[in-house]
């Protein structure tokens, strides 16, 4: 047990952070799961990389111990989803970075209580709009058991849900009256046209100067 007055590193930076490549992706996964900075993302790596390191342990045991300790470490994951409950070791070295942050509070809610951006999801949840269970749950980052995912649910005095049904509603009408703006402009333009093919009438007195040069003899 440490120090509680010093405790560990939950997270630790690339060793490479400036690499391009690596910023690309890094930044592409902040959006995707609607993260506020690096150091969220840095949590799931260093998370993964110690869950790892003990699946790497257990496969440097003998066939005894590893059989008692592999279930305890498969259980613990299949607990909150990472794993399926018949999975291996060889299953939890595949594990990414992503599969820890899809079982974040704030990804569970932006995709079953119809968000359009995780930003949505997670502003609702640090509002204290979200419920797992009968309790309510304003910390993003936490991670959702298989149990606790179908009790995931707007808080009773929630105004959220009239708002996203009102939001529903509306878009189908804009998109109509938006279609019909677009259209009326284009079927125009076909009469605008008609001044244009008048153009030739106009020559009519310039082919009329010949005749009033015998007048200047």
């Amino acid at each position: 047990m440490g120090d509680p007055k010093y405790p560990r590193k939950v997270w630790r930076k690339p060793k490479r952070p400036l690499n391009y490549e690596l910023k690309m992706d890094e930044l592409q996964t902040l959006g995707t799961f609607g993260l506020r900075t690096k150091r969220e993302l840095w949590k799931a790596h260093t998370e993964l990389s110690r869950v790892r390191q003990q699946a790497r342990s257990l496969l440097a045991l003998t066939q005894e111990a590893r059989a008692e300790k592999e279930p305890i470490l498969l259980k613990s994951l299949s607990r909150i989803g990472l794993v399926s409950e018949n999975a291996s070791l060889d299953d939890v070295l595949n594990l990414k970075p992503t599969d820890l942050l899809a079982r974040r509070l704030q990804t569970i809610v932006s995709k079953k209580l119809g968000f359009k951006t995780p930003y949505q999801a997670r502003q609702a949840v640090i509002h204290g709009h979200i419920m797992v269970g009968d309790r309510k749950v304003d910390i993003p980052s936490y991670t959702v058991t298989v149990a606790e995912e179908g009790s995931v649910k707007f808080s009773p005095e929630s105004k959220i849900p009239e708002m996203l049904e009102k939001t529903k509603a509306e878009a189908p009408k804009a998109e109509v009256s938006a279609e019909g703006e677009e259209a009326t402009p284009a079927e125009a333009t076909p009469a605008e046209a008609t001044p244009a093919e008048a153009t030739p009438a106009e020559a009519t007195p310039a082919e009329a100067t010949p005749a009033e040069a015998p007048k200047a003899d």
